[in-house]
């Protein structure tokens, strides 16, 4: 759901800005503004794309672990994905990450996010908040009767069930 409030609110800056764009400048220049942002995008994209990748190589052959070469390479691809959208923001947006102090930037925040959630999932996953997938879970007492347990008749523990 929210990949999709992003991709509406997204389309919906970028008609906005091409409305916007067309009113002040026209039809030619608006069109001529697109084209370059996509000619500029491709060369700058094509110069980063080789120059990771050579570092990626690198990385490899050196026996190290290319974890900022993949993060540039997934972040270069989406980039390019940024740029062939047709739009001044999305160029904006895809030209910024073909800068390499931008890409670090982002891809720092990326992996802080990433070792949160890992974090998290973890704690959950080793003190009893499991994952729930679309059931619900209530928390409560289950209470088990036999006939050989302790006087009363009945032992309690805490726990977790899950609802359909």
């Amino acid at each position: 759901m929210r990949v999709l409030s992003v991709v509406v609110i997204g389309l919906a800056v970028e008609v906005t800005a091409l409305v916007a764009a067309f009113g002040a400048w026209g039809l030619l220049p608006t069109l001529g503004l697109l084209v370059l942002g996509g000619v500029v995008g491709s060369v700058l994209l094509r110069r980063e794309g080789v120059r990771v990748l050579g570092a990626f190589s690198e990385a490899v052959r050196s026996r190290r672990a290319p974890h900022q070469e993949v993060a540039d390479g997934v972040l270069i691809a989406a980039a390019g994905v940024l740029i062939v959208v047709p739009g001044f923001v999305s160029d904006v947006v895809g030209l910024l990450l073909l800068v390499p102090p931008v890409r670090r930037l982002v891809s720092r925040r990326m992996a802080r996010r990433a070792e949160e959630r890992e974090r998290a999932l973890v704690l959950d996953l080793r003190y009893g908040r499991g994952p729930v997938a679309g059931g619900v879970v209530v928390d409560g007492a289950v209470v088990e009767v036999r006939p050989e347990s302790s006087p009363g008749g009945s032992g309690s523990s805490s726990g977790r069930v899950e609802l359909p």
